[in-house]
Order: C-alpha cells, then sequence, then structure tokens
C-alpha cells in the first residue's frame, strides 16, 4: 500500500477525520505497518502499552481474561482504532486482540499518538467519545457474560 493510500485510510477513522493531510502524512509515514494471520494475537491483556493500531483491513477480537475464561467484548473491523486506553492511561494492555481473519494494521506508536492529541485537541474530544461508547459497551458484554455464569452455577 502507498503512503498516499494509507493517508486516505487514516482518514476514514473518526479519530482521525479532521487532521490535516500533511500531518497524517508524516503520521503514515512515522507509524509501522503490521501483519496477523488469523488467530494471531496483535498484543495480549497484559502487555505494555506502547502503541496504538489503525485496522487497515481484516477483523479481530477484543478478549478480556475473567475467572470462567476469555469473554468476547467487542469485534473490530477495518477503521477501527484499538489500544490507545493503555497509553492514555499509562497501563498495561486491558485486553487481547486476537485477528479472525487475515489482519493489517497500522502500529502508531505512544509517542507520535500522544503529539496527535496536543496538536489536536479535538482529537482529545473524539478519543473520550470513543472510550466512553467503549466502557459502556464492555460493561454490558460483561454483566451479560456474569449473568449466564450465574444461570449456570444455580
Amino acid at each position: 500500500m502507498l503512503l498516499k493510500e494509507e493517508v486516505e485510510m487514516l482518514r476514514r477513522v473518526p479519530l482521525f477525520s479532521k487532521i490535516a493531510p500533511p500531518k497524517l502524512k508524516l503520521l503514515a509515514f512515522a507509524s509501522e505497518r503490521l501483519n496477523c494471520r488469523e488467530g494471531q494475537n496483535l498484543f495480549r491483556q497484559g502487555d505494555p502499552g506502547d502503541a496504538a493500531y489503525v485496522i487497515l483491513s481484516g477483523t479481530a477480537d477484543v478478549l478480556v481474561n475473567t475467572e470462567s475464561g476469555e469473554v468476547k467484548v467487542a469485534d473490530l473491523e477495518k477503521n477501527s482504532i484499538v489500544g490507545e486506553i493503555a497509553i492514555l492511561c499509562d497501563v498495561s494492555r486491558t485486553a487481547t486482540v486476537r485477528a479472525t481473519s487475515r489482519l493489517e494494521v497500522l502500529k502508531i506508536s505512544k509517542e507520535n499518538f500522544l503529539g496527535l492529541m496536543n496538536d489536536f485537541p479535538d482529537m482529545a474530544v473524539e478519543i473520550m467519545r470513543v472510550l466512553a461508547d467503549r466502557l459502556n459497551h464492555t460493561t454490558a458484554e460483561l454483566t451479560a457474560a456474569r449473568t449466564r455464569e450465574q444461570r449456570v452455577l444455580t
């Protein structure tokens, strides 16, 4: 994929949609393209949070470890961003991301991601919206999993 195509893909990600093309070009140039095969982990829960990832193609599951095993809390697809929570909160990865098909991602370093947030305050507001939505969705998924587990036990 050419740099121009990477910039166009980044523009389709809501988080980056208001960032000027020259800045996106620098971001794409400074980022690393990675591929995962189906079943391969992009990262695991507990890993250090060193980067965020934009999904260029393919799909993945977001999995959280619980006492009864892994629980799927979200699906990821093209134009999704993942991994930013660990960067923003300076914590370990809060979930495992596993490819459910061939996955192509753009890895954005912590330094570059935080630099963008400093340069574009609107991006920080959009991140808050994305994170609030994820928290709501994850809470609902974990509540449903806990309910199913309690039904099995009774």
